[in-house]
């Protein structure tokens, strides 16, 4: 059986920037070690794969992996999904709605002259505020030192509205150019209250880079050691709904531009809203550009 699959780079409007993706289409009778191995062949952040809906009120179960894990959410491989299928679409659609292992996930559809150009996710579940961390274990494990760690406006912290991430911010852009992953702190440190990843940002940005109001990173543990993630989109919708929450406005929404693989060579830009009102988050969202890089088949051995 051959099996359609594509890739994009997701939060760019370049090829070559962004986070990349592979998209397997024709994801039907495929078991979840057959899942994993592929995704680990592929071995991007993420590979998806696309199975027809479990309620055909929705348009699409969606599976996540990484080359080393299935996810239960993750923000770019649903910008980056999609865009595909929106893309292929016969019949144009505002709203793709996908299964998911942490629930329903709307993502919106932006057009212009009937071209695809950008997607918008909802995050499925509410701000969970998990560990906290001290400033010298965070930092041990991003080869700072706890100077480098601001902790004004809030402590170093396990945070997800889907998936959980360790969301630390950092005094300088300096500081974000000089973080290194450092396996035996991550050893000590991670995984914690379900988070095996640190994303880490700053307030300090370049006016020589894209118009941002952060700039940020993100360390994983990959097939061969370490990763750093060019974009991370539920990392991102997770730590503006941190600052949402912590901001004293009651009732308004919250939009932040995110910059993140620049130090890397893979300029992303995520663009975050969070909505609250009488003081509660109603809604978070994460989106951006996509661009379609490559198109392929494949056949697993021993199908027919």
């Amino acid at each position: 059986m051959q099996r359609r699959y594509i890739t994009v780079d997701v939060f760019t409007d370049r090829a070559f920037g962004g986070n990349q993706l592979a998209v397997v289409l024709d994801a039907g009778g495929l078991s979840t070690a057959q899942m994993q191995a592929i995704a680990t062949e592929f071995n991007y952040s993420e590979t998806t794969f696309v199975l027809p809906p479990r309620d055909m009120a929705n348009d699409a179960e969606v599976r996540i992996f990484t080359p080393v894990r299935e996810l239960p959410f993750a923000g770019h491989p649903n910008v980056g999904t999609a865009f595909v299928l929106a893309s292929l679409a016969k019949e144009p659609k505002p709203r793709l709605l996908f299964e998911e292992k942490a629930g329903l996930v709307p993502v919106d559809i932006v057009r212009e002259q009937a071209r695809v150009v950008s997607t918008e996710l909802t995050a499925p579940q509410p701000l969970a505020k998990l560990a906290q961390f001290s400033a010298e274990e965070i930092a041990s494990c991003i080869s700072l030192t706890a100077d480098d760690i601001k902790t004004d406006h809030h402590m170093p912290q396990v945070v997800g509205v889907g998936t959980p991430f360790a969301v630390v911010e950092l005094h300088s852009r300096e500081a974000l150019k000089r973080a290194r992953p450092d396996a035996a702190a991550f050893g000590r440190v991670l995984p914690r209250d379900g988070a095996f990843s640190v994303w880490f940002y700053t307030r300090d940005v370049a006016t020589s880079e894209a118009p941002c109001d952060r700039q940020a990173r993100m360390f994983m543990r990959g097939t061969g050691g370490f990763a750093e993630d060019p974009a991370t989109g539920s990392a991102t919708v997770a730590a503006v709904s941190l600052f949402a929450d912590l901001d004293p406005v009651r009732d308004g929404e919250l939009k932040l531009t995110v910059g993140q693989g620049f130090d890397m060579g893979r300029p992303s830009i995520l663009r975050t809203r969070v909505r609250k009102q009488d003081g509660k988050i109603v809604s978070a969202h994460v989106g951006g550009s996509c661009v379609q890089m490559m198109e392929g088949t494949f056949r697993l051995a021993g199908e027919g």
